[in-house]
Protein backbone atom coordinates (compact mmCIF):
# COMPACT_ATOMS: atom_id res chain seq x y z
CA UNK A 1 0.00 0.00 0.00
CA UNK A 2 1.39 3.36 -1.01
CA UNK A 3 1.83 6.29 1.36
CA UNK A 4 -0.92 8.14 -0.47
CA UNK A 5 -3.31 5.23 0.03
CA UNK A 6 -2.38 5.01 3.71
CA UNK A 7 -3.02 8.74 4.15
CA UNK A 8 -6.40 8.40 2.40
CA UNK A 9 -7.37 5.50 4.64
CA UNK A 10 -6.28 7.40 7.74
CA UNK A 11 -8.32 10.42 6.70
CA UNK A 12 -11.42 8.26 6.21
CA UNK A 13 -10.97 6.72 9.63
CA UNK A 14 -10.53 10.18 11.16
CA UNK A 15 -13.70 11.41 9.46
CA UNK A 16 -15.65 8.35 10.62
CA UNK A 17 -14.48 8.84 14.20
CA UNK A 18 -15.28 12.55 14.00
CA UNK A 19 -18.74 11.91 12.62
CA UNK A 20 -19.36 9.25 15.27
CA UNK A 21 -18.38 11.72 18.00
CA UNK A 22 -20.62 14.44 16.52
CA UNK A 23 -23.51 11.97 16.25
CA UNK A 24 -23.01 10.93 19.87
CA UNK A 25 -23.04 14.54 21.02
CA UNK A 26 -26.19 15.17 18.95
CA UNK A 27 -27.93 12.17 20.49
CA UNK A 28 -26.92 13.19 24.01
CA UNK A 29 -28.01 16.79 23.34
CA UNK A 30 -31.31 15.57 21.88
CA UNK A 31 -32.01 13.34 24.86
CA UNK A 32 -31.03 16.16 27.22
CA UNK A 33 -33.30 18.67 25.48
CA UNK A 34 -36.19 16.18 25.47
CA UNK A 35 -35.75 15.64 29.21
CA UNK A 36 -35.56 19.41 29.78
CA UNK A 37 -38.70 19.99 27.70
CA UNK A 38 -40.54 17.37 29.72
CA UNK A 39 -39.49 19.24 32.87
CA UNK A 40 -40.69 22.54 31.39
CA UNK A 41 -44.13 21.03 30.90
CA UNK A 42 -44.43 20.92 34.69
CA UNK A 43 -43.60 24.62 35.15
CA UNK A 44 -45.94 27.62 35.55
CA UNK A 45 -44.58 29.31 32.42
CA UNK A 46 -45.56 26.32 30.27
CA UNK A 47 -49.16 26.42 31.51
CA UNK A 48 -49.17 30.20 31.07
CA UNK A 49 -47.89 29.81 27.50
CA UNK A 50 -50.72 27.34 26.86
CA UNK A 51 -53.14 29.93 28.22
CA UNK A 52 -51.72 32.70 26.02
CA UNK A 53 -52.04 30.45 22.99
CA UNK A 54 -55.62 29.46 23.86
CA UNK A 55 -56.65 33.09 24.45
CA UNK A 56 -55.15 34.16 21.12
CA UNK A 57 -57.14 31.42 19.38
CA UNK A 58 -60.33 32.24 21.31
CA UNK A 59 -60.35 28.66 22.55
CA UNK A 60 -62.73 29.21 25.48
CA UNK A 61 -62.81 25.51 26.39
CA UNK A 62 -59.02 25.40 26.76
CA UNK A 63 -59.01 28.66 28.71
CA UNK A 64 -61.59 27.19 31.10
CA UNK A 65 -59.26 24.23 31.71
CA UNK A 66 -56.38 26.52 32.60
CA UNK A 67 -58.27 29.13 34.66
CA UNK A 68 -60.32 28.53 37.81
CA UNK A 69 -62.70 31.40 37.05
CA UNK A 70 -64.58 31.10 40.35
CA UNK A 71 -61.35 31.36 42.32
CA UNK A 72 -60.18 34.28 40.17
CA UNK A 73 -63.42 36.22 40.76
CA UNK A 74 -63.27 35.61 44.50
CA UNK A 75 -59.69 36.86 44.37
CA UNK A 76 -60.63 39.97 42.34
CA UNK A 77 -63.72 40.96 44.32
CA UNK A 78 -61.90 42.38 47.39
CA UNK A 79 -59.89 44.50 44.95
CA UNK A 80 -63.17 45.75 43.46
CA UNK A 81 -64.47 46.63 46.93
CA UNK A 82 -61.26 48.51 47.70
CA UNK A 83 -61.52 50.43 44.43
CA UNK A 84 -65.19 51.18 45.08
CA UNK A 85 -64.36 52.68 48.46
CA UNK A 86 -61.47 54.63 46.92
CA UNK A 87 -63.67 56.00 44.12
CA UNK A 88 -66.96 56.60 45.90
CA UNK A 89 -66.55 55.97 49.60
CA UNK A 90 -64.05 58.43 50.96
CA UNK A 91 -64.92 58.97 54.59
CA UNK A 92 -66.80 55.67 54.76
CA UNK A 93 -66.30 54.11 58.17
CA UNK A 94 -64.03 51.04 58.53
CA UNK A 95 -67.03 49.22 60.00
CA UNK A 96 -68.97 49.74 56.78
CA UNK A 97 -66.03 48.60 54.66
CA UNK A 98 -65.73 45.43 56.74
CA UNK A 99 -69.45 44.87 56.39
CA UNK A 100 -69.19 45.20 52.61
CA UNK A 101 -67.34 41.91 52.24
CA UNK A 102 -70.09 40.11 54.16
CA UNK A 103 -73.09 41.77 52.55
CA UNK A 104 -71.65 41.37 49.07
CA UNK A 105 -71.51 37.58 49.46
CA UNK A 106 -74.89 36.95 47.77
CA UNK A 107 -73.69 38.97 44.78
CA UNK A 108 -70.89 36.55 43.96
CA UNK A 109 -72.84 34.39 41.43
CA UNK A 110 -73.68 37.52 39.42
CA UNK A 111 -70.14 38.84 39.75
CA UNK A 112 -68.75 35.52 38.52
CA UNK A 113 -71.15 35.57 35.60
CA UNK A 114 -69.96 39.07 34.70
CA UNK A 115 -66.22 38.67 35.17
CA UNK A 116 -65.74 35.20 33.67
CA UNK A 117 -66.07 36.32 30.01
CA UNK A 118 -63.66 39.20 30.67
CA UNK A 119 -60.77 36.97 31.75
CA UNK A 120 -59.59 36.04 28.22
CA UNK A 121 -59.58 39.76 27.35
CA UNK A 122 -57.44 40.48 30.40
CA UNK A 123 -55.04 37.72 29.41
CA UNK A 124 -54.83 38.98 25.83
CA UNK A 125 -54.20 42.52 27.03
CA UNK A 126 -51.37 41.48 29.30
CA UNK A 127 -49.74 39.16 26.75
CA UNK A 128 -50.43 41.04 23.51
CA UNK A 129 -46.77 41.80 22.92
CA UNK A 130 -46.01 38.06 22.94
CA UNK A 131 -48.93 37.02 20.71
CA UNK A 132 -46.70 36.46 17.66
CA UNK A 133 -43.93 34.69 19.56
CA UNK A 134 -43.71 30.96 18.69
CA UNK A 135 -44.94 28.73 21.50
CA UNK A 136 -41.55 27.07 22.22
CA UNK A 137 -39.90 30.49 22.58
CA UNK A 138 -42.65 31.60 24.98
CA UNK A 139 -41.71 28.69 27.22
CA UNK A 140 -37.93 28.73 26.79
CA UNK A 141 -37.58 32.50 27.10
CA UNK A 142 -40.06 33.04 29.91
CA UNK A 143 -37.42 33.84 32.52
CA UNK A 144 -36.23 36.79 30.42
CA UNK A 145 -39.55 38.65 30.32
CA UNK A 146 -41.44 37.27 33.33
CA UNK A 147 -40.74 37.47 37.04
CA UNK A 148 -41.77 34.05 38.33
CA UNK A 149 -41.82 33.46 42.07
CA UNK A 150 -42.59 29.89 43.13
CA UNK A 151 -43.28 28.91 46.72
CA UNK A 152 -44.46 25.36 47.23
CA UNK A 153 -47.51 24.78 45.07
CA UNK A 154 -48.13 28.50 44.43
CA UNK A 155 -46.56 30.69 41.74
CA UNK A 156 -46.86 34.46 41.29
CA UNK A 157 -46.06 35.72 37.79
CA UNK A 158 -45.61 39.27 36.55
CA UNK A 159 -44.06 40.97 33.52
CA UNK A 160 -40.61 42.37 34.25
CA UNK A 161 -40.98 45.47 32.07
CA UNK A 162 -44.15 46.94 33.59
CA UNK A 163 -44.68 47.62 37.29
CA UNK A 164 -48.41 48.15 36.68
CA UNK A 165 -48.90 44.89 34.79
CA UNK A 166 -51.31 42.30 36.15
CA UNK A 167 -49.97 39.86 38.71
CA UNK A 168 -51.12 36.32 38.00
CA UNK A 169 -51.39 33.72 40.76
CA UNK A 170 -51.23 30.04 39.82
CA UNK A 171 -51.44 26.83 41.81
CA UNK A 172 -50.20 23.39 40.91
CA UNK A 173 -52.82 21.28 39.15
CA UNK A 174 -51.66 17.72 38.61
CA UNK A 175 -48.58 17.93 36.38
CA UNK A 176 -49.42 21.49 35.31
CA UNK A 177 -50.59 24.79 36.79
CA UNK A 178 -53.87 26.68 36.87
CA UNK A 179 -54.66 30.39 37.28
CA UNK A 180 -56.51 31.06 40.54
CA UNK A 181 -56.01 34.78 41.04
CA UNK A 182 -55.30 38.07 39.30
CA UNK A 183 -54.16 41.31 40.90
CA UNK A 184 -54.84 44.08 38.40
CA UNK A 185 -55.79 47.64 39.31
CA UNK A 186 -57.22 48.51 35.91
CA UNK A 187 -59.42 45.41 35.74
CA UNK A 188 -60.70 45.91 39.31
CA UNK A 189 -61.14 49.62 38.67
CA UNK A 190 -63.24 49.04 35.54
CA UNK A 191 -65.62 46.83 37.50
CA UNK A 192 -65.72 49.23 40.44
CA UNK A 193 -66.67 52.11 38.14
CA UNK A 194 -69.67 50.10 37.00
CA UNK A 195 -70.95 48.78 40.33
CA UNK A 196 -69.00 50.56 43.08
CA UNK A 197 -71.68 53.09 44.00
CA UNK A 198 -74.36 50.40 44.06
CA UNK A 199 -72.26 48.18 46.31
CA UNK A 200 -71.76 50.93 48.85
CA UNK A 201 -75.43 51.94 48.64
CA UNK A 202 -76.61 48.39 49.32
CA UNK A 203 -74.12 47.96 52.16
CA UNK A 204 -75.20 51.24 53.73
CA UNK A 205 -78.86 50.29 53.35
CA UNK A 206 -79.58 53.33 51.16
CA UNK A 207 -80.61 51.43 48.02
CA UNK A 208 -84.23 50.41 48.13
CA UNK A 209 -83.86 48.24 45.03
CA UNK A 210 -81.28 46.23 46.96
CA UNK A 211 -79.52 43.16 45.64
CA UNK A 212 -81.72 42.64 42.57
CA UNK A 213 -80.83 46.07 41.21
CA UNK A 214 -77.17 45.57 41.90
CA UNK A 215 -77.20 42.15 40.27
CA UNK A 216 -78.57 43.68 37.09
CA UNK A 217 -75.88 46.37 37.20
CA UNK A 218 -73.18 43.76 37.54
CA UNK A 219 -74.41 41.79 34.57
CA UNK A 220 -74.12 44.75 32.22
CA UNK A 221 -70.99 44.76 30.04
CA UNK A 222 -68.17 47.02 31.13
CA UNK A 223 -67.80 49.87 28.66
Amino acid sequence: MTNKARKGLGLKRFLKIGLAIIASFAIVAGVGFFAYWQYLKTTPQYSLALLVDAANRDDSARVAELVDSDAVVENVFPQVLAKAVDLYGRGVSPTLVARAAVVAGPLMPAVKERVRPELPNLIRRETERFSKTPFPLLVLGAWQYLDIQIEGDTAVIKRRDDEKAAEIVMTRNGNGWKVVGVHDEKFAGDIAKRIGQEILAVVAGRNGAGLNSLTEQIRRPIQ
